[in-house]
């Protein structure tokens, strides 16, 4: 049972499937979505430095989840994280939250002419 779900967003195409997949679980086992978008702070930065436009970027991605989730008729809560590394941040806020699921969803990527899933996925797996 999923009883509490956590849902990371980057604005790619598989998010919105990825929250209605969520939803659907956490409605199933009277559950609850925390989605987040993580803003990946450059080391030249203070790890609380205002960038606006990714900032602003986030929110939007959130904002378009949350919207989502109510066609779903879900309840979800959203947040905008500051993190160095994006994988990092998310299993933090995971172990923080005690949730007993993360969904990701990822969009196909080439690297070097393979296959990739970038560096939060392999992290957070």
């Amino acid at each position: 049972m999923f009883k509490q779900i956590l849902v990371p967003v980057a604005g790619n195409p598989a998010d919105a499937e990825t929250i209605r997949l969520a939803c659907r679980l956490a409605k199933r086992d009277k559950g609850k979505v925390w989605a987040v978008s993580v803003v990946a702070v450059k080391r030249a930065l203070p790890i609380d430095a205002e960038i606006e436009s990714e900032i602003k970027k986030a929110e939007n991605n959130l904002d378009k989840v949350e919207s989502i989730a109510e066609e779903e008729d879900c309840e979800i809560e959203t947040d905008v994280l500051q993190a160095r590394e994006v994988g990092p941040a998310v299993v933090d806020e995971a172990v923080e939250r005690g949730v007993s699921l993360i969904l990701m969803g990822i969009s196909y990527k080439q690297r070097f002419g393979q296959f990739s899933l970038g560096s939060a996925v392999p992290y957070v797996l």
